[in-house]
């Protein structure tokens, strides 16, 4: 349960012109409550630039972040997704 699971994904449109990269970081993460587990899923979006950090630079930075919160949050690049229907069923 102390494990946080990431994955990146490029947003591409069509009908935008720039040179903007869009990329999302979606958090996956299971809890507990009593004796039903819940996946919750937060999503991260934020446009990459020449002089940006890249998503790897940025989560660097949000494993730090946890570390101050919790020191035993760890990041995990893959989906849990899949993992937690399996179970649900």
């Amino acid at each position: 349960m102390n494990e946080i699971f990431y994955e990146f994904k490029e947003l591409k449109s069509n009908n935008d012109l720039s040179s903007n990269i869009k990329i999302e970081i979606i958090l996956h993460f299971l809890s507990k409550i009593e004796e039903a587990f819940c996946l919750f899923e937060t999503k991260l979006n934020f446009i990459k630039t020449n002089d940006s950090e890249t998503a790897e630079q940025l989560i660097k930075r949000l494993q730090e972040i946890f570390k101050k919160v919790n020191t035993s949050i760890v990041l995990v690049q893959g989906k849990i997704r899949e993992i937690f229907l399996s179970f649900s069923f």
